[in-house]
């Protein structure tokens, strides 16, 4: 114990010139990083044209002259929107229940407390990232050739890519999940099962709650949008007066969308409160 007290006091600095030297490299070593990180965001910038002034400068105006198209925007067809609208919605639930079912027995399959062996973990952690890994769009048109048009595609596009993500996020918080109640369940003699029951699941179950208002948020944003690739909802209303160029009546449909947008958020909010 002595020797370690020893060796730690011999590796603190000694004197104020060392304390300085040991600050500055610090400092250049931290400048370097942030130096790097801009250089690499140049690079990509550079790759991308955002750094091209003259490109930038000559869209500006052509995105003002499409605003005052849009200007004032027509209701007049909003009795129309009303089906696509309840389509959306029903959309991003489905998808997002379907997610959960699936999610809560592949995150305790991929989480490494609860898993039952190594194997099985790394597989579950690949699944995950596979699914995660495709867009939903992409997963929407290759619904839509398999089971045709309409909101079933984009149900399973939601629901799929949202295994991925959602069942991370529940492998994750089951790994942090405090380890003396499982402990005392594992010492009263319980059973595996009654072991996720009574000892992990009441700890996570608020997260979970949580990791599912916010993943219905965001399908309901990304419903909005599968309708672009024909699976149904507000997006295809959206998508055939862009096509119409009707900017007016897609004016209209983008209020509606950000209406019902922020109807969710508030609504997503009031659940994980209840949940709390």
């Amino acid at each position: 114990m002595v020797n370690s007290v020893e060796r730690i006091k011999g590796d603190l600095p000694h004197d104020a010139d060392e304390i300085i030297s040991l600050e500055r490299r610090g400092w250049r070593r931290s400048g370097f990083q942030i130096g790097l990180v801009i250089a690499v965001v140049l690079l990509c910038a550079g790759i991308t044209d955002m750094l091209d002034v003259e490109r930038m400068t000559e869209g500006i105006p052509a995105i003002g002259t499409l605003m005052a198209e849009m200007f004032p925007p027509n209701f007049s067809d909003w009795e129309s929107w009303v089906q696509p609208m309840i389509d959306t919605v029903a959309m991003s639930i489905a998808g997002t229940a379907l997610a959960v079912v699936f999610s809560i027995p592949l995150g305790f399959l991929a989480a490494r407390n609860t898993t039952p062996n190594r194997t099985v973990y790394r597989i579950s952690r690949g699944l995950l990232n596979v699914l995660r890994s495709i867009p939903e769009l992409i997963k929407g048109i290759i619904f839509v050739a398999a089971v045709g048009f309409g909101a079933l595609p984009g149900v399973l596009a939601l629901g799929i890519h949202s295994i991925g993500m959602v069942g991370k996020f529940f492998s994750e918080a089951i790994e942090h999940a405090d380890e003396a109640p499982v402990e005392a369940a594992r010492a009263a003699g319980a059973t595996p099962v009654q072991v996720i029951t009574h000892g992990i699941l009441p700890q996570v179950l608020p997260q979970f709650a949580d990791v599912t208002m916010y993943r219905w948020e965001y399908n309901f944003r990304a419903s909005t949008v599968m309708g672009m690739v024909g699976a149904g909802g507000i997006g295809l209303e959206l998508i055939a007066s862009l096509r119409l160029m009707q900017y007016n009546d897609c004016f209209a449909i983008l209020i509606t969308i950000l209406c019902m947008v922020t109807l969710v958020d508030w609504l997503s909010g009031l659940l994980r409160r209840r949940f709390k």
